[in-house]
């Protein structure tokens, strides 16, 4: 609890933690009792954190992400003018005394924000990596660039939702959920996230002024797409689309996109479309003019009967 506290001091004065590391965020997806934070002190300051937030699968322990939370940041308090072989030096020793301290687990699976390039350190204490995508528009102050820079297609997208749908924001939580599971349905999917999760995260951001739902509605009240937008100091992100297969063609996403990037230029510097490892999805976020970003997934098995049980789950699905 103690760290807790302190982890909550530093997110009040560190305006460059991202918002899916922040204490009210995580209390909001995992619950106030379900995550925990590692400090690493010298000489009474902190100097590094991570986050992180433990589950129980069957009878595993395991360390992962929260729902909806594309990555945890280590945050790391950098002497001033440091030297990049110091700078290495000083990241290895911190990523050691984290992997210290963790709590015993069975399965560690913790995806990191992408300002972390230097994974080796996590290497040489047994643990694995894998390189995962986000597509980024880094400066999001220049609107006129940036609608340049989206392809011939989105372009065309957005000049044919303008005659179809108008935008609204602010819809509310429940009708958000509903038309999610609706569409999804349609697809013969389910839903995934449960409304509570929604509806705790909705409120978070909203009482926290740092998230806005977006929607396109036709003359008819049809609800063509929404999209939940997040953002903090450094970036905003495309958290939950709800788009209906209906009206796919109708191009109200590229629209909402659009305005979402508009209403945040002055709230924020980046848009992150919170990347995909899917080929579709990836090429259409690709044509909004983005720069793709990687960032790590960091693994580690303890137990042995977990290692044989999701070999085993690989084999079934060959």
């Amino acid at each position: 609890m103690i760290n807790k506290q302190e982890y909550r001091d530093i997110c009040k004065r560190e305006r460059n933690i991202p918002i899916f590391s922040k204490d009210w965020w995580l209390d909001a997806v995992a619950g106030k009792n379900n995550w925990d934070v590692i400090l690493i002190e010298k000489g009474g300051d902190i100097i590094a954190a991570l986050p992180y937030y433990f589950k129980k699968k069957y009878t595993f322990k395991i360390i992962t992400n929260p729902p909806f939370t594309q990555n945890f940041l280590l945050w790391i308090k950098y002497p001033e003018y440091q030297k990049y072989e110091k700078k290495l030096s000083y990241e290895k020793e911190i990523i050691y005394e984290i992997v210290d301290k963790l709590p015993k687990f069975d399965m560690f699976r913790l995806d990191l924000y992408y300002s972390l390039s230097n994974w080796l350190p996590f290497y040489w204490k047994g643990f694995e990596q894998t390189t995962k995508y986000t597509y980024v528009i880094e400066d999001i102050k220049d609107l006129h660039r940036i609608l340049n820079n989206f392809s011939h297609a989105k372009r065309k997208n957005i000049k044919k939702a303008e005659k179809i749908v108008e935008v609204r924001t602010d819809l509310p939580a429940i009708d958000f959920y509903e038309n999610h599971k609706l569409t999804l349905k349609k697809q013969n999917e389910k839903i995934s996230y449960s409304f509570d999760t929604f509806k705790n995260i909705y409120n978070a951001v909203y009482m926290h002024n740092c998230g806005k739902v977006f929607y396109a509605l036709d003359k008819k009240n049809n609800l063509h797409a929404a999209l939940l937008i997040i953002w903090d100091d450094i970036q905003a992100y495309d958290l939950i689309s709800t788009i209906d297969p209906d009206f796919r063609t109708s191009g109200a996403t590229s629209l909402l996109i659009r305005e979402a990037i508009k209403y945040t230029a002055d709230k924020t510097t980046k848009f992150d479309f919170e990347g995909s490892m899917i080929e579709s999805v990836e090429n259409s976020f690709r044509q909004f003019g983005t720069i793709q970003k990687q960032y790590f997934n960091i693994k580690k098995i303890n137990s042995k009967l977990l290692k044989i049980v999701l070999c085993f789950m690989d084999i079934l699905k060959k």
